[in-house]
């Protein structure tokens, strides 16, 4: 009974556990309003003085925007290719007690924000809606997912989205055990943010997708998926045409004695793993039997997009019940973490998601 423990900890757990389309918004404009007034009366302006006080604005409206954006700019972010360097030092970051576990709601996942979104500027991620920031409409403290796209290169296939996903909040102050009252997260889930962060990284510098991606950090999947459900069910209401929503959810380990890479939950539901181990050529993706015993496609980001779009929707994972003991808890930390298989899902999730972006037809499909 006490082997099965943690098995069924992880099982009652993860039951626990918001966009383009706004047609009237120019997410490649990006002068403010106010910014475009000025200049505008300094064009019309014939006199010396008022020119040059307009201009004068222009310089202040610079000054107090770049002082808006200070404490991200003071950010140390990594560079240099995808590596076990730079997954430690991202990993290092979300993981530390600064952020104090990164509860919902809190200083701390704030200052995860904030992050997040110093990687996405520093890395040609577009802000998706007019911020980064999609406030939760659906959770009692201000909370927000993190969004930003890359447009896709294709006139046509750019029009259809792809969402790369991970939650990146986790359960904050717990009940302290050898003095330590922090749950971390490090491999729930900051190995599935910093996935998606390496990823967008990419994408955002090669600029080598045909169809547009978003990619998505969300909050409060702690709290019963509401991040991901208050995106989705915006992302319909504006009509986006979703071709298929991956999430990374629990990637800090290998797998254990299995012949595949990671697994997919709802394997059976689409033919995701055949179409993606056919794109790269090899056994990426496979089936694990205790994933779908405990039904972990409805227990993660993924469930929401499947129901609010009925598309592909399915997460990526190599925690496989025996390679992980420290599930909610504080234990869960970033010493514990492969950073060199964290950077092996992130170089062979690339050619895949590549291929999903480049293929003229929608070849992942529900059965």
């Amino acid at each position: 009974m006490k082997a099965f423990l943690p098995v069924m900890v992880f099982f009652l757990l993860m039951d626990c556990g918001s966009s383009k389309v706004e047609q009237n918004v120019t997410l490649h404009d990006r002068e403010t309003t106010s910014s475009k007034e000025i200049k505008k009366s300094v064009e019309k302006s014939t006199d010396v003085d008022e020119r040059a006080k307009a201009i004068q604005e222009i310089q202040t409206t610079a000054s107090e925007s770049e002082a808006l954006t200070s404490k991200k700019a003071d950010i140390e972010l990594p560079s240099g290719a995808t590596s076990r360097e730079r997954i430690e030092e991202i990993m290092n970051y979300l993981t530390s007690d600064e952020l104090k576990g990164r509860d919902s709601g809190s200083e701390g996942i704030e200052k995860a924000a904030d992050y997040i979104e110093a990687i996405f500027k520093a890395n040609n991620i577009a802000p998706y809606f007019k911020s980064y920031r999609d406030t939760l409409s659906n959770f009692d403290k201000p909370a927000f997912n993190v969004v930003g796209y890359v447009e896709g290169s294709d006139e046509k296939l750019k029009n259809e989205f792809i969402i790369i996903g991970a939650h990146y909040d986790h359960i904050g102050i717990v009940d302290a055990k050898g003095g330590d009252n922090i749950a971390n997260g490090a491999n729930d889930n900051a190995s599935g943010t910093t996935t998606v962060l390496e990823l967008a990284r990419h994408f955002g510098n090669s600029k080598s997708n045909k169809r547009s991606i978003i990619f998505a950090l969300f909050s409060a999947e702690e709290k019963g998926l509401l991040g991901s459900k208050h995106l989705a069910k915006k992302l319909k209401a504006q009509n986006l045409d979703l071709y298929t929503m991956l999430n990374f959810e629990m990637v800090g380990v290998p797998l254990v004695d299995k012949n595949y890479f990671m697994y997919v939950t709802g394997y059976e539901e689409s033919n995701l793993a055949g179409v993606g181990n056919m794109y790269v050529g090899s056994n990426l993706i496979g089936f694990l039997p205790q994933a779908k015993e405990f039904n972990l496609f409805k227990r993660s980001d993924n469930y929401p997009f499947h129901e609010v779009f009925n598309v592909p929707s399915q997460t990526f994972c190599t925690f496989d019940f025996t390679n992980f003991d420290h599930y909610h808890q504080v234990g869960d930390e970033v010493e514990l973490m492969d950073f060199d298989h964290m950077a092996d899902v992130v170089k062979k999730s690339i050619p895949l998601i590549q291929s999903v972006s480049n293929s003229m037809t929608k070849m992942i499909k529900y059965r």
